[in-house]
């Protein structure tokens, strides 16, 4: 199957009518902030978007992203590959429209003066947030071994007093 370049910017609610299927890509470069936010991007992110409406007549789209980048251990500097697949769903709001009203199953996404959404800057905010906070191998495949992760040589801790031993003492001289 051909991989097709998607729309970045469309109107879901008229998309939600004709209830369009997009199954394509997005070019890694495009999404600057993801090319920020990791060591390389090089794969294309393969899109699944589908619209539609649901039982109470709200456009929704749903839908999955897929695609591979480079990190960069936290252990031990080195990068690695990590494979990151995204599953969303999302009802178009205007300005000034109570989304509290909106099934906890939908995001809300705001559109704007021209019911549109930037669906590329949608998807790349999902891409990051799927990020891992803290970046690392398994400790199996990074090369430093678990000796070299523990740093220094922790001293046993000194033997304190106990600071209640005192009414200890006290309670003792009363009975």
């Amino acid at each position: 199957m051909q991989k097709v370049k998607l729309p970045k910017q469309l109107d879901p609610i008229r998309n939600a009518m004709k209830r369009a299927e997009y199954i394509g890509v997005f070019k890694a470069s495009d999404m600057t902030r993801l090319q920020q936010a990791v060591a390389t991007a090089e794969h294309d992110i393969e899109v699944e978007v589908s619209f539609s409406k649901d039982a109470q007549e709200l456009a929704f789209f749903e839908g999955r992203l897929e695609t591979q980048v480079s990190l960069i251990c936290e252990r031990c500097n080195e990068p690695f590959a990590h494979h990151l697949e995204v599953s969303f769903c999302y009802s178009p709001v205007k300005d000034g429209q109570d989304i509290d009203e909106l099934p906890e199953a939908y995001e809300p996404v705001e559109v704007d003066e021209h019911g549109e959404i930037n669906l590329l800057q949608l998807l790349e905010d999902e891409l990051i947030l799927a990020l891992p906070i803290v970046a690392f191998h398994a400790e199996k495949d990074c090369k430093r071994g678990g000796d070299e992760m523990s740093f220094g040589v922790i001293e046993p801790a000194a033997e304190r007093p106990n600071p209640f031993a005192v009414l200890k003492e006290l309670k003792r001289d009363q009975e």
